[in-house]
């Protein structure tokens, strides 16, 4: 019998964490609840978080620290944010800090159960997106993606930490050299067919993925915009 997926609930409001608990629940989810930042790091520590519904209107560590410390140290569960603000500048924000998915209050439960879905089967996609790579690692521009660990190793030999969304892109990109790859071609690589029409999540990863090769962002080398088709992965990669 297949394992139910466990969903960490992170809100200091409890009547938030009991309803979206339950909702949950009745969909087949395994849940925790946790009020702060304090108790997130004591379950993620001691039990296996499918992933984690983080609010980022906390006091203390707040939504966006926690998830920022989260990724500071490699951790890639994944995450969906989850605020009463919905202005578009503040989901970015929550998708920089490495936030997978971004979710505004008042939410409908069947769009949070969607999501949390979505997120997942992405996440179950990716070694089947490994599959297809013969080789244990990709090269290029000094670079070196290693398709085992899943890591990405600067020229300098430090490792650069990823989110598995970012992780995702880099392989699809990179497995594509030279080749235009639309948006949705993308979506169906990295994140399968659920996502929002309007979701700019690609976007914004591939800006965060540049800044992390350390590209100029008026005028990238490695992963440039083809406007009105998509991206292109312009270097030269090599297989090993």
């Amino acid at each position: 019998m297949a394992r139910s997926p466990h969903i960490l609930i992170v809100d200091d409001d409890r009547e938030i964490r009991d309803l979206v608990g339950k909702v949950l629940e009745r969909e087949g989810f395994r849940i925790s609840r946790v009020e702060n930042g304090t108790v997130m790091r004591q379950t993620l520590a001691t039990s296996a978080i499918d992933l984690v519904v983080l609010d980022i209107m906390m006091p203390g560590d707040d939504g966006l620290a926690l998830c920022r410390e989260l990724r500071g140290t490699r951790n890639q569960t994944p995450i969906i944010m989850l605020t009463a603000k919905g202005d578009e500048i503040d989901r970015i924000v929550g998708l920089e800090m490495g936030a997978d998915d971004y979710l505004a209050k008042p939410f409908h439960s069947r769009e949070l159960i969607a999501r949390i879905k979505a997120v997942l089967r992405r996440t179950d996609q990716a070694p089947r997106l490994e599959a297809v790579v013969e080789s244990r690692f990709l090269d290029f521009e000094g670079w070196r993606l290693d398709i085992g660990n899943r890591e990405l190793l600067s020229p300098e030999g430090v490792l650069v930490s990823l989110s598995s969304g970012e992780y995702d892109l880099l392989v699809a990109l990179a497995k594509r050299p030279q080749c235009t790859l639309t948006r949705d071609m993308l979506l169906d690589l990295t994140r399968g067919r659920a996502s929002i029409v309007f979701d700019r999540s690609i976007d914004i990863q591939i800006s965060r993925l540049r800044r992390k090769l350390g590209e100029d962002p008026k005028n990238p080398s490695i992963i440039k915009t083809v406007w009105g088709g998509g991206y292109l992965f312009a270097a030269n990669v090599t297989e090993s």
